[in-house]
């Protein structure tokens, strides 16, 4: 809609982030004090990681990825569960690979944002001692669409695929809404370690869905109604992204009304 009223898309891209984020605010309690059950279009995190339901076998195909390649890319629609994969999908696997474990992996995520090199540089090199370097690298499209600096751009985007030299103690997985996977192509050294290293997030099967409707409630002690879960599995799963974040949404309602009446 941007380009078809000839404006730059890359000068509204920062109005779009800050008006995504508001919406995707932290969860707010209800009126019992309580966290939600559902984070609605805000992504999981760590603390409630035990809510994170029906992408199991992506988190551990991801962490089979990274283990083998030490760089690799998810890509998937804006909304398709990315940014929950990485922040709520599990801790790494303890250190190791051709060397001897030196204990847990340190874990480090975070989003590029407009200086990725000068602010998250001295996070992609362990200290003397220190164990593996897990790194996840969420809305990686930021790199694009956020820094102006084509030198700063470069800088980060060529320290990333290093996790793949002899040596190394980094792993690196980033997260890209799938709309720019081209231009991960566009540094060479980076397109040639996604080859065979990325991941597509496409959209959940029928029984994927209900286990992140269903499970997330049981968890808190509350039942959704099979009535309305029978009424929502006859629809039919044609959107690209069978839209997890709006339905479960409308389901934290349901369960809230149902909890208090």
């Amino acid at each position: 809609m941007v380009r078809a009223c000839e404006a730059d898309p890359g000068e509204w891209e920062p109005w779009w982030k800050e008006a995504e984020a508001e919406v995707e605010g932290p969860p707010v309690a209800d009126e019992r004090g309580e966290n939600p059950s559902y984070p609605g279009l805000a992504r999981f995190e760590p603390d409630n990681r035990a809510l994170f339901f029906c992408r199991d076998w992506l988190a551990e195909e991801s962490r089979l990825l990274v283990s083998e390649h030490r760089f690799t890319g998810v890509f998937g629609a804006s909304g398709s569960g990315k940014s929950s994969l990485l922040w709520a999908g599990g801790d790494p696997p303890p250190a190791g690979g051709d060397r001897e474990p030196e204990g847990p992996a340190v874990l480090r995520v975070f989003t590029p944002g407009a200086r990725p090199a000068e602010t998250y540089g001295h996070l992609l090199a362990p200290d003397v001692g220190e164990p593996d370097i897990w790194v996840l690298v969420d809305q990686s499209e930021e790199v694009f669409t956020l820094c102006r600096d084509k030198d700063e751009r470069t800088r980060f985007i060529d320290v990333l695929p290093a996790a793949r030299d002899a040596g190394s103690r980094l792993r690196v997985l980033i997260a890209v809404r799938a709309d720019f996977y081209a231009q991960c192509a566009e540094r060479r050294e980076q397109g040639d370690a996604l080859r065979g290293a990325a991941l597509l997030v496409g959209p959940m099967t029928a029984d994927e869905l209900r286990e992140a409707v269903v499970r997330p409630a049981q968890v808190v002690g509350l039942l959704v109604e099979h009535e309305l879960t029978a009424r929502m599995w006859t629809r039919p799963l044609t959107s690209p992204v069978p839209c997890r974040c709006s339905r479960t949404r409308c389901w934290s309602h349901s369960a809230a009304a149902g909890a208090a009446s």
